[in-house]
C-alpha cells in the first residue's frame, strides 16, 4: 500500500480507504482492506440506510473492526446542525462509543453550516483534542473560503484534511479547492472516486475503459491510481464485497504511462 502524508503532520496514511455511506457489505470487508493495507476507514455519525438506527454505520464499522482484530486509523464526522460548542462534543464521545475505540482519529465536519460560526465548532474540535477524544480535525465540502475560516479559527491543531467528491469524470475542485490544499498542505479525501459507476460502465467511461485495456487493469484500477497520482489526494472508495476490496488495492504498486495520464486528463464530462 502507497501512503500519503496527512496534512502538515509527521503522520502518513494510506493512500486508499474505505467509505461506509450507505454501507452493508459482508463481513469482512473492512477486515480484508486493513489486511491490505488499506486500513483508513470512513464513516459518519449520519451514515445510515432507511430504517436504521441513528449511528447505525458506525455500529457496522466497530462490529467489523472488533472481528478483525487489528488497528485502524478510524476518521468519522458530525453533521451541520449539530455544530454548537457542546453538541461537537457530546456528539463526538456518542461517535465514538459507537465505535468503540478510545480515540477518534480523525473528526471531521461533515459540512459547513450558514448559521453557527466556524469559530465556535472549531474551538470544540481543539477542546476534543486536547482531551483526547480526537487526534486530528478535518473538514468535508468545504470551499476555499470556508477552510481558510476554519485554519484561521484554529490555535493549537492544524486543519489536515477536507473530504470532497474527485474523480476523472467529476474535476470541480481542480478550478481551486485542490490547488489550495496543496499549497496549504491540507490532505484531499476524494469520496465518489469512481463517480457512483459511471466511471466503471456509464455512457462517460470509454476513455476509461480504453486505458484500463491497454495498462491490463481494470477500469476502477485506472480511475483510482489516476487520482492517486495527484499531490495530496487520497481515495475513499466503496465495496459491499470482499473479494471487490483486492480490485480496488490493486489500484496502487503501478504507474500510468505518461500518454495513458494525458488521455485521462483530457476527459471533461
Amino acid at each position: 500500500m502507497e501512503h500519503v502524508p496527512l496534512g502538515p503532520t509527521d503522520e502518513l496514511i494510506p493512500s486508499i480507504g474505505f467509505g461506509t455511506a450507505r454501507y452493508h457489505g459482508e463481513p469482512g470487508v473492512l477486515g480484508r482492506a486493513i489486511e491490505l493495507g488499506a486500513n483508513l476507514i470512513n464513516t459518519a455519525e449520519s451514515y445510515n440506510a432507511v430504517g436504521d438506527e441513528p449511528g447505525a454505520a458506525e455500529r457496522i464499522v466497530c462490529r467489523e473492526l472488533r472481528e478483525a482484530g487489528a488497528d485502524a486509523f478510524v476518521a468519522t464526522k458530525v453533521s451541520a446542525q449539530n455544530l454548537r460548542h457542546d453538541c461537537v462534543i457530546s456528539h463526538a464521545l456518542a461517535s465514538r462509543e459507537r465505535l468503540g475505540i478510545d480515540v477518534i482519529d480523525l473528526y471531521q465536519v461533515h459540512s459547513p453550516s450558514d448559521t453557527i460560526p466556524i469559530g465556535e465548532t472549531m474551538a470544540a474540535m481543539e477542546q476534543l483534542v486536547a482531551d483526547g477524544v480526537i487526534r486530528h480535525i478535518g473538514v468535508s465540502n468545504f470551499n476555499v473560503e470556508q477552510m481558510a475560516a476554519a485554519q484561521d479559527a484554529l490555535e493549537t491543531s492544524p486543519l489536515v484534511s477536507n473530504q470532497m467528491p474527485y474523480s476523472v469524470l467529476d474535476r470541480r475542485i481542480e478550478a481551486d479547492v485542490l490547488p489550495y490544499c496543496q499549497a496549504h498542505d491540507i490532505t484531499v479525501i476524494a469520496y465518489a472516486p469512481l463517480a457512483l459507476g459511471r466511471v466503471v460502465a456509464g455512457p462517460d467511461s470509454t476513455v476509461v475503459r480504453q486505458v484500463a485495456d491497454e495498462a491490463g487493469k481494470t477500469p476502477a484500477q485506472v480511475a483510482i491510481r489516476w487520482l492517486l497520482d495527484r499531490d495530496r489526494v487520497m481515495a475513499i472508495p466503496k465495496t459491499e464485497r470482499p473479494e471487490r476490496v483486492d480490485e480496488l488495492c490493486g489500484a496502487t504498486g503501478w504507474t500510468l504511462t505518461a500518454a495513458q495520464g494525458q488521455a485521462l486528463d483530457a476527459i471533461r464530462a
